[in-house]
């Protein structure tokens, strides 16, 4: 059954459903009702060298489940950090309908949440954009953003000065103007976004200006963060889902923890889309994402809509 199956490599994946296309059905689906609180938990299975990761869903018509692998020393090797496969079903029968590329399908889908995000929190007008780290979600960041606001600058830190370069030198290879930089750059950032491996925060959260909007994306493990307390307890903070961020992002619980913040100022992003909830302009805008599977499968169904 399964080699008859249409097979969604990276190229397809990204030729199929752009990070526009998939910026709009991300946010489309959390307009017209979809509840990210309905998600099953993933599972998170410690392996010998890293994890594995269980993320199934469901939504309009279809099922899917992600299997991915986290490992930290893959780098080393040359190989990517996170691997994963993908496989999209009918709900209405369970059959299998397609496989995609897993790993490409994050690199797709983290960004265009982060964006569906910014486009209703970050400032108007054109932004100055710092990223933390110079992976895959690094480069996906910088081109969803784009996507949703005219980039002033585009300002790479990471923790190789090479690898910071190098990205910022293929962002200008593709028209943007963009620069490697450090972590004094959040003085000036409007949009800052954190795509790293790190357990401890990346910056002095008291730089970040009062409008600036803040994403971090790098971990979803309760014990880790790339954010201080410090700038959590002074931001209006969005989540995916409460329930969710309280179980695996450490930038929250961490800080409710320190006492910076509570459990009843999350907000779901879903209220933000839907208008249900106010952006408050008077202080920063943080949005924490730990990854869900809806947003694999919403992404997952607009490259089959798409063929």
């Amino acid at each position: 059954m399964t080699s008859a199956l249409p097979w969604f490599d990276a190229e397809r994946v990204f030729s199929a459903v752009g990070f526009p296309a998939a910026i709009d059905a991300l946010e489309r689906a959390l307009a017209e009702g979809h509840d990210p609180a309905a998600d099953s938990a993933r599972s998170i299975v410690p392996v010998q060298h890293g994890q594995l990761l269980l993320m199934p869903s469901e939504v309009a018509g279809f099922a899917g489940v992600k299997l991915a692998s986290v490992a930290p020393g893959n780098p080393a090797h040359g190989l990517p950090r996170i691997q994963a496969l993908y496989v999209v079903l009918d709900s209405a029968t369970l059959t299998p309908r397609a496989l995609l590329d897993g790993t490409a399908l994050t690199t797709l889908r983290t960004p265009a949440l982060s964006a569906v995000a910014a486009r209703h929190l970050a400032a108007d007008g054109p932004a100055r954009l710092l990223v933390f780290g110079s992976g895959p979600q690094a480069w996906g960041h910088v081109h969803a953003i784009a996507a949703v606001r005219d980039l002033h600058e585009v300002v790479i830190a990471g923790r190789s000065a090479v690898r910071a370069e190098a990205l910022a030198r293929g962002l200008r290879d593709e028209g943007f103007t963009a620069r490697a930089g450090s972590a004094a750059d959040v003085v000036t950032a409007s949009i800052v976004v954190c795509a790293t491996t790190a357990a401890s925060p990346v910056f002095d959260g008291a730089a970040v200006d009062d409008d600036a909007l803040v994403i971090a994306v790098g971990s979803h493990e309760p014990g880790l963060r790339e954010l201080d307390g410090r700038l959590v307890g002074r931001s209006q903070l969005v989540v995916e889902d409460p329930a969710t961020a309280l179980r695996e992002a450490g930038d929250v619980i961490i800080a409710i923890a320190e006492g910076r913040t509570r459990e009843a100022h999350l907000v779901p992003l879903a209220s933000i889309v839907r208008g249900e909830a106010s952006v408050d302009r008077t202080r920063p805008r943080v949005f924490k994402s730990v990854g869900m599977g809806w947003e694999d499968l919403v992404v997952a169904a607009s490259c089959l809509d798409a063929g």
